[in-house]
């Protein structure tokens, strides 16, 4: 019989909850949805059946059981690194120009400190714009990669994983969802979301006006926190000041997008390799969520 074997994604994320303190947290560090922790707190616990956790309130509180296994998933999961790190620590050198929408950004925080730790010789250049502009200068060959909302003008590159939208308005405060509802949208030409929510209140015969634009969420939530309007987000870009609106809000069911992984037509650099897969490591899980 096969020997049972501790999942490390499990672990990592059971570090990621005592790390943190929450789900929402651990959620946001790692890069996956709420649903996506809690249900791997679920199948850790029905893999090794005991109780590892309880809730005090949004707060999580560990068992003794939790405890000691904390313990045991910090060493395999340092063993793991430290393996994997010696396994590539073949010699990369280099330079790497990678693109990517600013509020997809904190997506790869993880990824851009693991890359810098396994291949410290290779000079990474980070350039932020809108989808459709960095998939532009994939093409070109002024980018080695970008990662992107795949959009209905540009489509291609490598579907990594899809996210759902959702609409939200600020955590304390709201406007009326009445119509003609206040939007605040991403300028024209930014970004799919704006297509998708523009359709989406259409084919439900809502009215809508749009009262505040901007190429990145650092833009929009400002007003959105202060009630002012409505967003349109995916789930990981929900942060502490937004909370996502459920059906009961009337407003019409939003579709997933799919974040996608462009590169340059030409034969890629070793750097270019090692960060794509990274990349696709690190996002990939939620996929199946």
């Amino acid at each position: 019989m096969r020997a049972p074997t501790l999942d490390l994604s499990l672990l990592r994320t059971l570090v990621a909850v005592a790390d943190t303190g929450s789900v929402t947290a651990a959620a946001r560090r790692l890069a996956y949805t709420q649903s996506t922790v809690s249900m791997q707190l679920s199948r850790l616990e029905a893999a090794l059946g005991v109780a590892l956790h309880e809730r005090q309130g949004r707060r999580i509180r560990f068992t003794a059981e939790g405890e000691r296994l904390l313990g045991h998933a910090r060493r395999l999961l340092a063993l793991n690194d430290e393996a994997l790190a010696d396994m590539r620590a073949r010699r990369v050198t280099g330079e790497l120009n990678l693109g990517i929408p600013e509020d997809y950004a904190p997506l790869l925080t993880a990824v851009f400190s693991w890359f810098h730790q396994l291949y410290p010789d290779v000079g990474l250049q980070v350039t932020c714009g809108t989808s459709t502009d960095l998939v532009e200068r994939v093409r070109a060959d002024e980018l080695d990669l970008a990662l992107v909302t795949r959009q209905r003008r540009s489509p291609g590159g490598e579907v990594i994983r899809r996210e759902p939208l959702a609409w939200a308005v600020g955590l304390e405060r709201q406007p009326p969802l009445s119509d003609p509802l206040p939007l605040a949208l991403y300028s024209p030409g930014a970004d799919l979301f704006r297509e998708v929510a523009e359709d989406a209140l259409a084919a439900a015969g809502r009215t809508w006006r749009v009262a505040y634009t901007s190429q990145s969420m650092a833009g929009l939530a400002p007003v959105v926190q202060a009630g002012l309007a409505i967003v349109v987000v995916t789930r990981s870009m929900l942060g502490p000041q937004l909370r996502a609106l459920d059906e009961s809000s009337g407003l019409p069911a939003l579709p997933a997008v799919e974040l996608a992984l462009h590169r340059a037509a030409r034969r890629p650099t070793e750097p270019a390799r090692r960060l794509a897969e990274l990349i696709r490591e690190a996002l990939a899980p939620i996929a199946a969520d």
